[in-house]
């Protein structure tokens, strides 16, 4: 009988031709068994030394906890406090901003009213001024009416030719008498060749005379603007522009001819224009006028030019004047100087008084001020402090004796020794 083959000797399978047996295959179970076992271990080994590292972190994370906790707490235990004693503050300064604000209430209510009371009492005032106005509007519609029939009487003075001229001379003379000194001027002067300009204005320094002619041809200008107001046409409207450069020409020509005289009057006359209107259209529509009265020394101007010409020369008169007066101006300038100076000697001496009066005053208030003390003492019945000055007071003074007090039970003796100054 065959003995049992061993099992262990059994192959299982084979790896690479190489049979494996049961037992190497236990074997190697045995030793991968065994393998994973140490590793188990090395890692439980390690998963402990983490844990106990991780334990070990986490303690002192919460010792750091509970010390941060404590801060916290001690932090809020503080703020709590000074919440406390920030409300308190805040309790009393609110106190105080309503009272504040209920003063400035009162204040304010006071203000409004007095305002109210102001604006009231201001606008019966306005009403009783705008009453008065109204009244002095009803007067002035009054004489806007009377100004209206005025304007119509000066249409119709406007309306003959020899009137218009009077009125064109009338404002010139006007200016020349408000702006020049009497003897400065000239009205309708008989020149050397038999002429007579409306105006000539004596020049400083010997210089002929200055001509001003106010013979403005209106009635031309006037249909010029009536052709062109009611729209005629055109041939009308040329006929009227054509009329009215030819009279100025013959204007400008006149003035050049009779006026300008050499040695006599300057080279230059004025043109005088009744109205800024009428200048201003000139000069924008009428170039050719302008340029031909500047080629003979013919000056356009009106009213207001005419004005600050004359400004410029009373200023060129004024200035020859004081030219010519200058040595008069400069002994005033002396004798004024004198005088200053005396003023500032006398001034000195005075102030030299007042310098020894303010000391004396000053010595005055020191008697004052010590003798208002005393009577305070007296009416203090201060006797010690007083015997202790007496006393003093009297070491100064050999001559004086020393004050005695003698008190008594009935009545009381008070001597005062005066004090020098």
């Amino acid at each position: 009988m065959e003995s049992p083959a061993n099992p262990f000797l059994t192959p299982v399978f084979e790896l690479n031709g190489h049979a494996i047996t049961l037992g190497q295959s236990l074997i190697g179970l045995a030793i991968a068994v065994l393998l994973l076992i140490v590793w188990l271990v090395l890692a439980l080994r390690r998963s402990n030394r983490e844990r106990a590292q991780i334990n070990t972190e986490a303690a002192a994370r919460a010792a750091q906890a509970e010390a941060r906790l404590a801060d916290i707490l001690k932090a809020q235990a503080e703020m709590q406090g000074r919440m406390g004693t920030m409300a308190e503050v805040f309790g009393a300064r609110q106190a105080e901003l309503n009272q504040a604000i209920g003063q400035r209430l009162d204040g304010m209510t006071q203000r409004i009213g007095s305002t109210l009371t102001d604006q009231t009492r201001a606008t019966h005032e306005n009403l009783a001024r705008l009453q008065e106005r109204l009244a002095a509007i009803d007067t002035a519609q009054s004489n806007i009416q009377s100004l209206a029939r005025d304007v119509v009487g000066l249409q119709a003075i406007l309306s003959n030719k020899q009137t218009r001229g009077a009125f064109g001379q009338s404002r010139m003379e006007a200016i020349i008498q408000d702006g020049l000194p009497m003897g400065a001027f000239s009205f309708q002067p008989t020149l050397s060749n038999g002429t007579r300009p409306d105006c000539t204005v004596k020049m400083p320094n010997g210089a002929p005379d200055l001509v001003i002619d106010a013979k403005f041809p209106l009635e031309a200008w006037n249909a010029m603007r009536e052709a062109q107001a009611e729209a005629l046409g055109d041939e009308v409207v040329q006929a009227a522009q054509q009329r009215f450069r030819r009279d100025m020409e013959v204007h400008i020509r006149d003035i050049s001819e009779k006026y300008l005289i050499a040695g006599e009057t300057q080279d230059t006359a004025f043109l005088f224009v009744p109205s800024e209107s009428i200048f201003a259209e000139i000069h924008e529509t009428s170039e050719a006028i302008v340029q031909r009265a500047q080629r003979a020394r013919v000056v356009i101007v009106s009213p207001s030019l005419l004005m600050l010409s004359i400004q410029v020369i009373q200023a060129i008169l004024k200035d020859a004047r004081m030219r010519e007066q200058a040595h008069l101006i400069q002994g005033e300038v002396v004798r004024l100087m004198e005088d200053l100076s005396r003023l500032d000697d006398r001034t000195r001496k005075l102030q030299a008084h007042f310098s020894m009066a303010q000391k004396d005053v000053d010595l005055i208030l020191t008697s004052s001020d010590k003798l208002t003390k005393r009577g305070s003492r007296i009416e203090a019945l201060e006797f010690a402090q007083l015997k202790s000055d007496a006393e003093q007071a009297g070491s100064s003074r050999s001559e004086d004796p020393a004050p005695k007090f003698e008190p008594r039970s009935s009545t009381l003796k008070l001597r005062v020794v005066e004090e020098d100054e």
